[in-house]
């Protein structure tokens, strides 16, 4: 019965929130307590939605500190550099647009954290796919799956856990998987190629003349932080004309909404953050820089807890960049809407996990799943690992993955022959799909800043996502590492 309710659960909450029925914070929350309800644990509710808060609360705490540090260093000019790069690469072509949010948020994720990849990629990006009238649900897509595949590294949390359930050396479980890592990375580069020549010729190939000042509202910045042309600009700072040279406006296929308003996209060029936006702290430059390096050294080293070092880089950085207290007060006051909505949608997630978790539900599911497994496919149990990986990643936490459901499998592995190293490399594969999953802090950064519907997202991304999954699963036993 608990087995049957979970799935459920899980697919009732997903049909709600891509029809739109309801919004995803209310979803997590009504919709676990209701099954908790049912299932006859209801006088336990309280305790299991405390148990997943408390378990959730020290990812909230590095959101939020993470959402206000690396704000500020967009709000002081340190990514403009990066910025004016890769929409120096990307120009007006949707194709080059789309590559370039792959690539830029796979260097990203050598940080090992999500949100942070997030925020640099949409703050990055986000202007250009909205002057080019460009859809975000591809921008969010590519950058969660590319994101998802980069998780892998060992400090990026799968591996390690993997390793510790498993009493594994991380090192061991990653070094064999990167040539197949590195195909599934090609394969999220191939789909960027793909969905770009969609997005071109959907909405065409722009001309570009000079290019002068352009407004537009940029996540996480205030009004007077608009984008100007990277170009010199036309006689007397006059507007560029952007022209359509193929194709039409359209309105996008269904499952790829369009961007724009419908709005003629004029003035569509190399966008920048504006250079003379009183926030810009240029003098500051390289302490930023030296600092946001030593905040990933720390990180990825685990010196200290995340929450703890984007506690101290914020504090850092605001007193620092904004010494006096009205313009330290402004600036985490520009940053609070998106602190509020990732933080309720974190301890909302919590109330969903901590059901699912606390009433036995995903423990029943995942012993189904695994007594399901037909004895003659025994000595195959690191490729059903590998299939597997993708939905219950997608459905579990990551701890409740590999602390719960990995070391089952690494048992049924055994006793058919199967080294528990590979049951650990087979893990990973669905990672490119987790990194979407409703029960994921960071991808709610992601559809935040780039105000997207998690709901469209999800109906996006899953399919590409779990493509790319088995892509690296093929990969993996193509080269024999599974």
């Amino acid at each position: 019965m608990l087995t049957i309710l979970g799935f459920v659960m899980i697919a009732a909450f997903l049909v709600l929130i891509m029809m739109k029925k309801m919004s995803p914070m209310a979803a997590l929350v009504l919709i676990p307590a209701l099954f908790c309800v049912l299932v006859g644990q209801g006088a336990h509710l309280g305790d299991y939605v405390l148990k997943g808060i408390g378990d959730l609360a020290p990812t909230a705490a590095m959101l939020m500190f993470a959402i206000i540090y690396f704000g500020v260093m967009i709000d002081v000019g340190l990514f403009d550099p990066i910025v004016r790069g890769i929409l120096k690469f990307c120009k007006a072509d949707p194709v080059r647009v789309v590559v370039g949010t792959a690539l830029l948020a796979a260097i990203v994720s050598l940080d090992g954290d999500g949100s942070t990849t997030f925020m640099i990629t949409v703050s990055a990006l986000y202007p250009l796919y909205k002057r080019l009238k460009m859809s975000l649900v591809v921008m969010t897509g590519v950058a969660a799956t590319a994101n998802g595949v980069m998780n892998t590294l060992p400090w990026g949390g799968p591996t390690a856990r993997a390793a510790t359930a498993l009493k594994l050396d991380a090192g061991d479980i990653f070094v064999p998987m990167i040539p197949a890592l590195a195909v599934g990375l090609v394969a999220v580069f191939a789909l960027a190629y793909v969905l770009g020549r969609r997005e071109r010729k959907r909405l065409g190939v722009l001309t570009l003349g000079d290019t002068g000042p352009v407004t537009e509202t940029v996540p996480e910045m205030e009004t007077e932080q608009v984008l100007v042309g990277a170009g010199s600009g036309g006689p007397g700072g006059a507007p560029a004309e952007a022209r359509r040279t193929t194709g039409g406006a359209g309105t996008g296929s269904d499952d790829e909404p369009a961007a724009g308003s419908g709005e003629p996209a004029d003035d569509a060029g190399l966008q920048v953050l504006d250079p003379q936006r009183a926030t810009l702290r240029p003098k500051l430059y390289w302490f930023n820089a030296a600092l946001t390096l030593a905040l990933l050294t720390l990180l990825i080293l685990q010196t200290l807890p995340i929450p703890v070092l984007f506690l101290l880089g914020a504090a850092l950085a605001l007193t620092v960049n904004f010494p006096h207290m009205k313009d330290q007060k402004a600036r985490v006051a520009a940053h609070a809407e998106n602190v509020l909505n990732v933080s309720g949608m974190v301890f909302a997630a919590a109330v969903f996990t901590g059901v699912l978790t606390g009433t036995g539900m995903v423990e029943h599911m995942a012993r189904w799943l695994v007594s399901g497994i037909p004895d003659a496919l025994g000595p195959h149990m690191g490729i059903v690992t590998g299939i597997l990986s993708i939905p219950l990643t997608y459905f579990m936490s990551n701890d409740g993955f590999y602390f719960g459901i990995v070391p089952i499998l690494a048992e049924a592995g055994a006793a058919h022959g199967v080294a528990p190293i590979e049951i650990a490399r087979a893990s990973l594969v669905g990672q490119a799909l987790h990194m979407s999953s409703p029960l994921v802090p960071a991808v709610y950064v992601l559809v935040g800043m780039a105000k997207v519907e998690f709901g469209d997202h999800t109906k996006f991304t899953v399919k590409w996502a779990a493509l790319t999954s088995l892509v690296v699963l093929c990969a993996g036993v193509l080269f024999g590492i599974l």
